[in-house]
């Protein structure tokens, strides 16, 4: 193998991700690449001789935490090799190599051919940065990530053409562009014959997906169709969409998901704020009524089915006033939960230039007033599934004696660990929700075979 020919001994490698399940999918098609190098792949926790930490830079936490991480890899393994990639690399790769013990940078490009990039693994003074323009980010590279025996990650998409005023996913992964459908359904059966039960797709906008297939401008397939191809792959129990954008979530992809084999009734649908003019601001492509459309229609089909909302409190120029009119607008609408985002400034956005600044204790109240408005949303929803039967799939953890799975459509169950549960289905009728606000359940058959 190349890298045996260049060591004198086989390495280890290990990896740390930070962020999105778009990242989790990406590093784990960088781990593979090693392994195929001829490196030995071992947890972070452990001694390696490469670190690879997969960046973030949606929030101001994930770039504090970077510095954390590579202490973390150093003491470990002091005379260790630490790489840096992903998206906080690609905008500030001078400011990762400029952190004490990283000794490479790669940016949006040049993450997938990290290995060409190891003539050595001797340490640098400074770390080396290769990182390209942003424009040049015009190619795609094909991922996915298998966290568990039970789920994995399945990228379909990257990039994004949206021009959000407080985003910076523009400037660190590019411009929209899709795997090739035949490429996707490769993949999923490849994902599939490991014996996984359940894909999350993924991607940066999703909706948006067929645009820049095989390289062209245009849409070459549409969502909808990725969606029905998919539903075809033989031995797939559980297709789930991890977010899409509410004006590209259009009522035929709702209805196919509604009579669908695989897809479940599961939707995360960013909102971002129930003020138009804070939504007008942010140059989100949506008012708030075709918010309360797109929820109203999945919830006619699937009156069962789970709404997850993304929302960002404490945006520039958001008044008291802005803030309620989003509070209340949530607290009618008919969703399941939330993740509540506290504005934080982004260098390069447009929102950092604008006036109006909230104070950060005023963000922290209202985002404090939202994260308890998605318990109440979350224990109605849990509430209403009461009584109903369910298939849970069960993941492979055992949490303080407990094992956990999610129903098709996400509610999260728990009972006594028993590892014969592991990566199986089973249909269950749920009874009650215990303290820890997690809904309890009686089996109906001991498990479902497909």
């Amino acid at each position: 193998m190349k890298y045996q020919n260049k060591f004198d001994t086989r390495k280890k490698v290990a990896f740390y991700t930070l962020g999105c399940k778009l990242n989790f999918s990406e590093t784990s098609t960088i781990a593979r690449n090693f392994e195929g190098e001829g490196f030995d792949r071992v947890d972070f926790n452990e001694v390696a001789d490469i670190y690879v930490i997969n960046t973030c830079s949606v929030t101001e936490n994930a770039d504090k935490r970077f510095k954390t991480i590579v202490k973390q890899a150093q003491k470990s393994n002091p005379e260790a090799f630490v790489a840096a990639v992903g998206c906080y690399a690609q905008l500030k790769p001078e400011e990762l190599a400029a952190v004490d013990g990283v000794d490479l940078v790669l940016g949006a490009t040049e993450k997938f051919k990290i290995t060409d990039y190891l003539n050595d693994l001797s340490k640098n003074d400074h770390g080396e940065v290769h990182s390209c323009e942003i424009e040049d980010a015009d190619f795609y590279v094909g991922s996915y990530a298998i966290g568990d025996r039970t789920r994995a990650f399945l990228k379909v998409q990257d990039g994004c053409d949206y021009k959000c005023t407080y985003c910076t996913i523009p400037l660190a992964r590019g411009i929209s562009r899709s795997d090739s459908l035949s490429n996707v359904l490769k993949n999923a059966a490849e994902i599939s014959s490991k014996g996984i039960k359940e894909i999350v797709l993924t991607g940066v906008n999703i909706g948006d997906y067929g645009k820049g297939e095989f390289g062209n401008k245009k849409h070459e397939h549409t969502f909808l169709e990725l969606v029905k191809a998919l539903d075809n792959v033989e031995g797939i129990h559980r297709l789930r969409i991890s977010s899409i954008e509410p004006n590209l979530l259009k009522n035929e992809t709702i209805g196919f998901v509604a009579q669908s084999n695989s897809f479940v009734p599961h939707f995360h649908i960013p909102l971002q704020s129930g003020s138009d003019a804070i939504l007008k601001i942010m140059r989100r492509r949506y008012l708030s009524n075709l918010y309360v459309d797109r929820v109203a229609k999945i919830k006619e089909m699937m009156p069962h089915a789970c709404i997850g909302v993304d929302v960002i409190v404490g945006f520039p120029g958001e008044t008291e006033e802005h803030f309620l009119e989003t509070y209340h607008f949530l607290n009618e609408l008919n969703i399941s939960y939330l993740h509540v985002f506290t504005y934080s400034e982004r260098d390069n956005t447009a929102a950092a230039e604008m006036l109006d600044v909230v104070p950060k204790n005023v963000r922290s109240k209202r985002s404090k007033m939202l994260r308890g408005l998605s318990v109440k949303k979350r224990r109605a929803f849990y509430e209403s599934q009461l009584g109903t039967k369910r298939t849970v799939l069960f993941e492979g953890e055992n949490k303080s004696g407990y094992i956990h799975g999610f129903t098709e459509n996400y509610v999260k169950v728990k009972t006594p660990w028993n590892p014969d549960l592991v990566n199986t289905l089973h249909k269950v009728e749920l009874t009650e929700i215990d303290e820890d606000g997690l809904v309890r359940f009686e089996l109906v058959t001991e498990a479902v075979s497909f």
